[in-house]
């Protein structure tokens, strides 16, 4: 077995998410189905993903691991013998892997709102869910009476009133450190809800505020409710305070409204090197605790 590395982008809004859903479109259904029909194979292999995405975020950094059977990737090289080897470990039979051809190929057959734009042999160790050091999100606000530029209407979330940079920044600021998020995440039997937020902050770029949003990971719905949080913030109707007491009292508030899905974008996910990436996947594998 081959272990290759997907780097991905992808316009969620016509995706119910990432995970495969009977009936329903999803990146990872769209990509595994490219994934069979490219490698000639009825059962084509399942993704493990770096961060699963809800319906209507955006990715423009995600990343994506899959094993692959040698000989079947062979046989795509066999089809495809013009094209040049990508540098990198070979095949346990001692064929060079032609990742370029796999990555032309899944272009031609993927719809045009997502895209594997990088194909690579996996480093010993990858995990591309827990081999992560940190997911770097984007969340985009138009706080311009006219509303949102039509043509951006899909990745900007509009807000109908003035947002004051300053009192949005003081207010993200009181959220950061290892925490247990329990007021920010929607629950799951058997894991935490302890995470590192490492980045918050805003910047305004026109009628357009940008939220930075970094973390070792995240729990299910975590950046958009923070966000959600943070923004009547900013408007001045509730104090610079109250986003803190939210995370501090660690249960849910119905003052925090989880933001719309499509101001959301998974722009980075950062990886430690590669004799770090085995390590870095038994650690993360470890339910945390808090260690005060």
């Amino acid at each position: 077995m081959v272990r290759l590395r997907l780097d991905l982008a992808y316009d969620g809004t016509d995706f119910s998410g990432w995970a495969r859903q009977p009936e329903r479109r999803t990146v990872q259904g769209e990509i595994e189905e490219a994934l069979g029909k490219v490698l000639r194979i009825p059962d084509p292999p399942a993704l493990t993903v770096a961060g699963r995405t809800d319906a209507g975020v955006h990715a423009r950094g995600q990343v994506a691991h899959v094993d692959v059977d040698s000989g079947v990737l062979s046989a795509l090289d066999s089809r495809h013998r013009r094209a040049e080897p990508l540098p990198g470990p070979e095949t346990a039979e001692g064929v060079a892997v032609r990742l370029p051809v796999l990555g032309r190929r899944l272009t031609g057959v993927l719809p045009p709102d997502v895209r594997v734009h990088g194909v690579t042999v996996a480093p010993e160790g990858f995990d591309a869910r827990f081999s992560a050091v940190s997911r770097r999100y984007a969340y985009r606000v138009c706080d311009a009476p006219g509303g949102v530029d039509p043509l951006r209407r899909h990745e900007v979330v509009w807000y109908g009133r003035p947002l004051d940079l300053g009192r949005l920044n003081e207010a993200a600021r009181t959220l950061l450190g290892e925490h247990d998020f329990a007021a920010f995440c929607k629950k799951r039997e058997g894991a935490t809800t302890i995470r590192e937020l490492q980045r918050l902050d805003w910047v305004r770029e026109g009628d357009v505020l940008v939220a930075t949003v970094v973390a070792d990971a995240f729990c299910h719905s975590m950046v958009r409710a923070l966000i959600g949080a943070l923004l009547p913030v900013g408007e001045g109707r509730l104090p610079v305070d109250w986003p803190g007491g939210v995370l501090a009292r660690a249960v849910r508030d119905s003052g925090v409204r989880v933001a719309p899905a499509h101001g959301l974008c998974l722009e980075e996910v950062r990886y430690p090197e590669p004799g770090e990436l085995a390590r870095r996947a038994r650690e993360t594998r470890r339910v945390r605790t808090l260690s005060r």
